[in-house]
C-alpha cells in the first residue's frame, strides 16, 4: 500500500492507518493521517495541522524523547567506528576530532526532525496525549463507513 494513500476503514472498522504507517509518514515527516501534508513548519516546530486533510497536531507532547532517541542511535553507530579506527590507524587526535565531530553533529541534526515526526506519528496513532479525541473520531468514522459498506444481511424468506 502507497504511504500517500488515505485510510479507510477495512472490513472490521478499523483504521487503516496501522503503526508501522503512521511512524513511517512521520519519519518522512508528513501528516501520519493522510500522508500528504507536511508534518512541521519549521526544522522542529511540528505544525497546528495538516493543510490536505486538517488533522490537528498541537497538542504533541514529543518533548525531548526524540533528541534521546537520537543521541541513543548515533551514539551506537559512532562509538564503534571510532573505536575501530583507533584501534586499526591510531590517527592523531586532532584528525579524530576533525573527522567525528562534524560527523557526529550532521547525524544527529539529519535525524532529529525524522525522530520527533516519528514520535508524533505514534502519539497520533496510539491517541496519546491530546491526540485521544482524534483516535476516537476516527475509529467511529471507520465502523460507521465499514457498517454502511457491509449491511448486515436481510433473513427473512
Amino acid at each position: 500500500m502507497d504511504i500517500t494513500q488515505s485510510r479507510r476503514p477495512d472490513m472490521n472498522g478499523q483504521d487503516r492507518v496501522s503503526l508501522s504507517q503512521a511512524l513511517w509518514r512521520g519519519f518522512l515527516c508528513k501528516c501520519p493521517n493522510c500522508g500528504k501534508g507536511h508534518l512541521f513548519g519549521k526544522f522542529l516546530k511540528v505544525a497546528d495541522h495538516c493543510e490536505v486533510c486538517n488533522e490537528e497536531f498541537h497538542h504533541h507532547q514529543a518533548d525531548d524523547f526524540p533528541a534521546y532517541l537520537v543521541i541513543v542511535v548515533v551514539g551506537h553507530i559512532i562509538v564503534p567506528l571510532i573505536l575501530a579506527v583507533e584501534t586499526a590507524y591510531a590517527p592523531p587526535y586532532w584528525l579524530q576530532f576533525a573527522m567525528w565531530l562534524p560527523l557526529t553533529l550532521f547525524s544527529s541534526l539529519a535525524l532529529l526532525q525524522p525522530t520527533k515526526g516519528m514520535v508524533v506519528g505514534f502519539q497520533w496513532q496510539t491517541g496519546m496525549h491530546g491526540f485521544e479525541a482524534a483516535k476516537l473520531r476516527r475509529l467511529k468514522e471507520a465502523a460507521t463507513g465499514a457498517a454502511a459498506n457491509n449491511p448486515v444481511p436481510c433473513l427473512t424468506h
